[in-house]
């Protein structure tokens, strides 16, 4: 672990580790010294022979005053290193994130991420901090203890290195133990964090249903599962924690009874063996120091694996080489995909969006359209074959160009707890105020802005709760105008709108796609009809394609399709005749 550990320290830190490293050794051996030299100091002054005394307590005092000087020097280096190490850590694990495929989010709770990103890199420093240097005494001071007192009494030294190791793999044992438990419990807090989260932002529905209090059964039992998680942890670390205090006290046992045992014989004096209990004690206390931090120390050990592991993701392979787009033309060649190897979602697909046209991909729920969608965006690589955007693979272009290429609107629209204005200027931080409130007009957002307590300057709340679907997604469309891509990638984001908002949304996306290349999941019988090509997908793949007209005199599945669509769209309510 203390090797993984020091990995991490930042390399602008790193010159300080051995300076740290060689103070808490020196420290520990400082300690170890003066404990032996107790044996000569204590066997003089029983024996009242003071002046002899002296001349041992003076190499004691500054064995002593080395461990006062050297503990100030770790404890200033190891703070400047563990606060380095956070500072660094967390930018990592940022940029790390900023690296994986997009795809690798999607089922991966927040409350995760928070948890390791503050929780585990808040253990983690602490582990350089203070307890790095109490695992290294408790190892050093035991065992340079155990050394000196092979040259007073071979015996009772021989003891304590037989005793020590024993002790340790008894720790060690406790140990695997308690990782078991602490991926238990991680998960527990991961899922009640999550379901807090939840509860505090879906109030709404959660009221409405009637699913507070005794009723939110999910939060319920996410709380009871991390409470259950926590007192197994409790079963499992307390009987390992009792049988390791056990032993250690036989171990100072043994070495007060061969210390007695010596006496009796005539071998030491009785102020010998009382010096020698004496050194016994300290030999103890590292080591029940360390079983009083096991705790501690194996939910730190924790943290640093998760953060490892985190920081061993494999990263989306990133083209280095500079590529200039040519048309923004979309190209699918024999592209196949699954999220799983023996579960494909798209198969064979090869189709072209020519520039400045309209593809619209329409067919039933679950055929992946959407995947389509993400796999332009790069949000994973496809299984075989390949995808171009702008005359050059995905794949072969650095991701700041491809995403430069691509404006998405999608169903699901994030709005961070910022201002109106600044969640629109996300599209091109660059951009002026002016060119701000020209996209937010064409997305009718100005509409919204008239009616908020703040205007411009209103906060949204995570998430934009404080906005309707409607209105969020009219700043999603403010956002994409104001980025000016030339391919739009639009998930179609109206069924679920009011129609009064889908008028205005509908209104948005038609100024959006103005020009650009487009290629849109389609809902919406108008978009459908209007599109310059149509793939009917099912089961990831193309059964059919053509135009609307083309497709109507085909009579296949798109037909169906459009004649269900045109049938619902004619839905009424009627009011029923009272006798």
């Amino acid at each position: 672990m203390i090797r993984t550990v020091l990995a991490l320290i930042p390399a602008e830190y790193a010159r300080l580790t051995p300076r740290f490293l060689a103070a808490v050794v020196a420290q520990a051996i400082c300690q170890a010294v003066a404990c032996v030299l107790l044996v000569p100091v204590l066997k003089a002054l029983f024996g009242h022979d003071t002046a002899g005394a002296w001349v041992w307590v003076l190499p004691m005092l500054l064995a002593v005053a080395g461990v006062v000087v050297l503990t100030y020097l770790q404890a200033v280096l190891g703070l400047r290193i563990a606060v380095g190490l956070q500072a660094d850590l967390q930018t990592r694990l940022g940029d790390q994130l900023n690296t994986l495929p997009l795809g690798w989010f999607g089922d991966r709770p927040a409350a995760a991420l928070s948890h390791l990103v503050v929780e585990d890199v808040r253990q983690v420093q602490q582990l350089v901090a203070y307890l790095l240097a109490k695992v290294i005494a408790g190892i050093v001071v035991p065992l340079g203890v155990a050394v000196g007192m092979l040259l007073v009494d071979w015996r009772i030294g021989v003891a304590m290195l037989v005793a020590a190791p024993v002790l340790f793999v008894v720790e060690a044992a406790a140990g695997r133990l308690y990782n078991w438990s602490d991926r238990r419990i991680h998960a527990a807090a991961v899922e009640s964090d999550t379901r807090v989260v939840e509860f505090a932002q879906a109030q709404p529905v959660l009221r409405a249903f009637g699913a507070v209090g005794a009723r939110n059964r999910a939060l319920d039992a996410a709380l009871a599962g991390q409470r259950s998680a926590t007192v197994r942890m409790v079963f499992t670390a307390v009987p390992s924690l009792f049988v390791f205090t056990i032993l250690v006290q036989g171990a100072f046992l043994l070495l007060a009874y061969l210390a007695v045992d010596r006496v009796t014989q005539g071998a030491i004096t009785a102020a010998a063996a009382i010096a020698l209990v004496a050194v016994g004690s300290r030999f103890i206390e590292p080591l029940t120091q360390a079983a009083q931090l096991g705790t501690t120390l194996r939910s730190a050990a924790a943290a640093v694996r998760r953060i490892t592991e985190l920081l061993a993701e494999p990263a989306l392979p990133e083209s280095a080489a500079a590529v200039t787009p040519g048309a923004p033309t979309v190209v699918f060649d024999g592209v196949g995909f699954g999220y799983e190897a023996d579960k494909p979602v798209l198969s064979e697909l090869s189709f072209t969006v020519p520039a400045g046209t309209t593809t619209a991909i329409v067919g039933p729920s679950g055929s992946g359209k959407s995947t389509l969608l993400r796999l332009v965006s790069r949000y994973h690589d496809v299984s075989s074959g390949g995808i171009e955007v702008g005359g050059a693979d995905v794949r072969d272009q650095p991701t700041e160009t491809l995403l430069g290429q691509l404006s998405l609107v999608s169903q699901q629209v994030y709005l961070f707890n910022r201002s109106v204005i600044e969640n629109i200027r996300i599209g091109r931080p660059d951009a002026t105020d002016e060119e701000v409130r020209r996209a937010a007009t064409a997305a009718r957002v100005d509409e919204i802005v008239d009616r908020l307590p703040d205007g411009w300057d209103t906060i949204v709340g995570e998430g934009g709760a404080t906005l309707s679907g409607g209105e969020r997604q009219r700043i999603s469309i403010a956002r994409a105008l104001l980025k000016d891509a030339p391919v739009v990638l639009l998930d179609e984001a109206t069924s679920a709108l009011d129609p009064h908002s889908e008028a205005v949304v509908v209104r948005g996306v038609h100024q959006l796609s103005r020009g650009k290349t487009v290629l849109v999941v389609a809902h919406r019988l108008a978009t459908i009809a209007h599109a310059d090509q149509i793939l009917f997908l099912d089961e990831g793949r193309i059964t059919e394609r053509g135009t609307h007209t083309e497709l109507l005199a085909a009579a296949g599945r798109y037909a169906d399709f459009w004649n269900e669509r045109s049938r619902a769209t004619g839905w009424r309510l009627e009011p029923i005749p009272v006798a």
